[in-house]
């Protein structure tokens, strides 16, 4: 069996923000119990978000940077370190290689923007694959939408 093809670009388009919260809704609030008011912010208006499509246009994952102002907001104040987060991919998708893909994107485009760091809201279940990717956890556990997470960082 061969995988499917698949390519990761900035969502600057309608149709693809669109297809970015089609695929947050999917994972989070159909598939989580996340409240869509919860899911949904006042961040996303100013957020790069990341797309990964299959070759026929398929939405398989979708992540958001946050920086300026917005992550210093949930980064403790630096604005020198950006904020992943809703980093999703459909259940169709998992096992490959999306969501490193996703996250790798993130990275490079917080490169863009003189960065150094990068910073992120990791569900406790998925600890692991973050850490496969170079971030460190820090702090203690704290309830997200009711969801165990962990605060974790990149130096880029």
């Amino acid at each position: 069996m061969s995988l499917p093809s698949f390519s990761v670009r900035v969502a600057g388009r309608p149709a693809d923000r669109e297809a970015c919260f089609a695929v947050r809704k999917e994972v989070f609030v159909a598939e989580q119990g996340v409240p869509e008011d919860l899911e949904y912010d006042t961040y996303d208006a100013g957020a790069l978000h990341v797309l990964a499509v299959r070759e026929d246009g398929t939405a398989l994952g979708t992540g958001r940077l946050l920086h300026g102002q917005a992550a210093a907001a949930k980064t403790g104040g630096d604005p020198a370190v950006g904020s992943l987060g809703r980093l999703a991919v459909t259940r169709e998708a998992r096992g490959l290689g999306v969501g490193a893909a996703l996250v790798r994107a993130v990275e490079d485009a917080a490169r863009a923007l003189g960065l150094a760091a990068v910073d992120l809201h990791a569900q406790t279940h998925a600890l692991g694959f973050y850490e496969r990717l170079d971030y460190v956890a820090y702090g203690p556990e704290f309830p997200d939408a009711g969801i165990p997470h962990r605060a974790m960082r990149r130096v880029l």
